[in-house]
């Protein structure tokens, strides 16, 4: 294609994904550096054992029970965007660009960014032994994978979603080993450390465990944001979800009950990789594959994580919340490229942060917060919208179940852990000028409208695409 012959074909998402893919496509999204990183997060505020697989396992029900408001409101609002574009449908422009602004500025690029980082630490752990691997040299492997994986998402979704499968099943297979070896010691009577002792008994304290717990379990709405590419949604989006979830959950508890059958609740806290030192105690020589598989994962994630979060900007910019480059879809490979390369950017941004656990404190408060409000769209919208069509019809019981629980995981840390969260409010409070000066103001000067759209046109011809539906000449 020289650039001068019109299309013949539409400029749009097509539906490639299959039940399969939408599976691995939210395992593969949750299960990344989360249940290698977060148990020495639980254990820390929990105090016990026993109190951490309580606070994995309540994690699990509270994302299930999210999960079941989201399938009503991604098969009643069939767009892009999953909460984002509820949040639009019920409340309208501000809020909605409020979470669009939380998720697309601080968690998305920040959750990659940590996964990605936890990717090359544990890639380099076998070279590095007896000390930490060098920090600059584990930020650089994470660009580098952060890099390969942009320029998969933007050749083909198929290959995207071929990465996913490929890279969820190695995971698992990581999991299954490190829970195969947990019953085997289990058998063996390895049952010391399974005790309430030193349990937190403070509310704030056990409520700071979920920041971590929830963090393991966040993604289990990442296929609601590309429902347009999803076959046969109102069939295939609730089952994914229900399936994926319960397979989570069942795994994260036993692969945490495995690393307590050998490790000791001061060896987790001690452990930069928990599953690193799990498989140096156990596996002997072959404690090398543990790192691997980790790294199998986490890329993994990585690869979820760049491939549902680009769709919440091409979203943003459907509807006028996000700069336009941003709606455009390369024209031979129908990937929405623009969207997938300012993702890749903002999260190599975020490496430059090297507090992981803070991190995930600003992204917790961020993230429950957010999908709270979502959630509530579930109950306000059968009040204000009963006549809409609801393939699924959740009872009204789940969605309040829910925003109680949100409300307990959000205000208690107000108290807990106030810098961090005053932090986090900072951060999402940062939307409000944007969106005055951005969106509300629609009256800007002819030169600044005139340099955006240079910038615009450029870009579009470097890239190569162009606004969805159209059949426009570049």
């Amino acid at each position: 294609m020289d650039g001068t012959e019109p299309l013949d074909h539409e400029i749009a998402l097509k539906p490639k994904m299959s039940l399969l893919n939408g599976i691995t496509v939210i395992v593969g999204s949750i299960i990344g550096s989360g249940i290698f990183v977060s148990p020495t997060g639980v254990l820390m505020h929990t105090g016990s054992v026993n109190a951490s697989l309580l606070v994995w396992t309540i994690s699990g029900i509270f994302s299930m029970v999210g999960a079941y408001c989201y399938a009503e409101l991604g098969t009643m609002i069939r767009k892009s965007g999953a909460d984002y574009a509820y949040i639009m449908e019920t409340f309208g422009p501000f809020l909605a660009f409020v979470r669009l602004w939380i998720e697309c500025m601080i968690v998305r690029p920040c959750s990659q960014a940590i996964v990605a980082l936890t990717f090359s630490v544990y890639v380099m752990k076998p070279f590095f032994h007896e000390c930490q691997p060098p920090e600059d040299a584990a930020r650089l492997l994470a660009v580098c994978c952060i890099c390969v994986l942009t320029f998969v998402n933007c050749y083909d979704v198929k290959w995207a979603t071929r990465v996913q499968d490929v890279f969820t099943y190695a995971k698992l297979v990581a999991l299954f080993i490190i829970i195969a070896a947990g019953v085997y010691e289990l058998a063996k009577g390895h049952t010391e450390y399974f005790t309430f002792t030193n349990t937190e008994t403070e509310v704030t304290s056990l409520a700071l465990s979920f920041y971590s717990g929830l963090f393991a379990y966040n993604g289990w709405n990442y296929l609601n944001f590309i429902i347009e590419e999803l076959k046969d949604p109102v069939r295939n989006l609730p089952l994914a979800i229900g399936i994926s979830c319960t397979l989570v959950t069942i795994v994260y508890v036993l692969t945490n009950m495995a690393f307590y059958t050998t490790l000791s609740p001061a060896e987790v806290l001690g452990s930069e990789a928990v599953a690193v030192s799990f498989a140096e105690k156990l596996f002997g020589p072959f404690a090398w594959t543990i790192p691997v598989f980790v790294a199998l994962s986490t890329f993994g994630a990585v690869n979820g994580i760049l491939l549902t979060s680009s769709r919440l900007f091409y979203a943003g910019a459907c509807h006028g919340q996000m700069p336009e480059l941003l709606i455009m879809i390369q024209t031979q490979r129908m990937t929405p490229t623009p969207a997938i390369l300012i993702m890749a950017l903002l999260s190599m941004l975020y490496l430059t942060v090297s507090d992981i656990f803070a991190l995930i404190n600003y992204v917790g408060f961020a993230t429950w917060l957010s999908i709270g409000v979502a959630v509530l769209c579930v109950p306000w919208l059968r009040w204000k919208a009963p006549d809409m069509e609801r393939p699924i019809k959740v009872n009204l019981i789940w969605p309040i179940l829910y925003l109680l629980a949100t409300i307990f995981v959000t205000a208690v840390p107000m108290i807990a852990s106030p810098v961090e969260t005053g932090i986090g409010i900072l951060m999402i409070l940062t939307a409000v000028p944007v969106y005055a000066l951005c969106i509300m103001w629609t009256d800007k000067p002819v030169w600044f409208v005139k340099g955006t759209t240079e910038i615009t046109m450029t870009l579009q011809r470097l890239l190569m695409v162009v606004g969805k539906n159209k059949t426009a000449q570049l």
